[in-house]
């Protein structure tokens, strides 16, 4: 069963038909909108700071979403996946984004609607990602714009976790 932890006197508050791995953990002021996966392993911490979550939104497994204390919220946006083992700490993710397996989203930065943060990418503090870009690399930089095909792999992303999720409920 997911831990699920009331911190400073906060419970995480989740919409309908959420699904929660076995190992998932949320703590604190964590909320999270409606049709949101959150996977094995996977840790939303609202312990110092508010962790928003939209709707139709995947954290992976391994991945951890934090903030900074008295300092930088975290917000991801609608129909956002958030791969395996990546780090958003303390940002700003717009609607409609795909973030890759080990990537970095530190402090204060911004990831506008439809980009795609490539695998194992660190986006620095205080970048900010335009709308339909690819960013990729250590620091990360746009590469191109995300394109059409692209955009339908954001889509398909978010759309398949909630089917994943229900061959848990078998």
């Amino acid at each position: 069963m997911a831990i699920i932890r009331k911190i400073r006197g906060i419970l995480p508050q989740m919409g309908t038909d959420c699904f929660l791995a076995d190992t998932a953990v949320l703590v604190g002021e964590v909320v999270m909108g409606d049709r949101c996966t959150v996977w094995f392993n996977a840790v939303v911490r609202g312990d110092v700071h508010r962790i928003t979550i939209g709707d139709d939104t995947n954290i992976q497994d391994g991945a951890v979403i934090h903030a900074t204390y008295q300092k930088a919220s975290t917000t991801i946006g609608n129909r956002v996946s958030v791969a395996h083992n990546a780090i958003v700490h303390g940002c700003v993710v717009e609607d409609d984004v795909l973030i890759g397996m080990g990537a970095i989203i530190m402090d204060d930065a911004v990831i506008c609607t439809g980009s795609v943060i490539a695998a194992g990418a660190v986006v620095l503090p205080g970048t900010r990602v335009p709308p339909d870009s690819v960013y990729a690399g250590v620091p990360a930089r746009k590469v191109k714009d995300t394109g059409e095909n692209m955009r339908e792999v954001i889509r398909r992303t978010a759309r398949n976790y909630p089917m994943y999720a229900g061959w848990y409920e078998e």
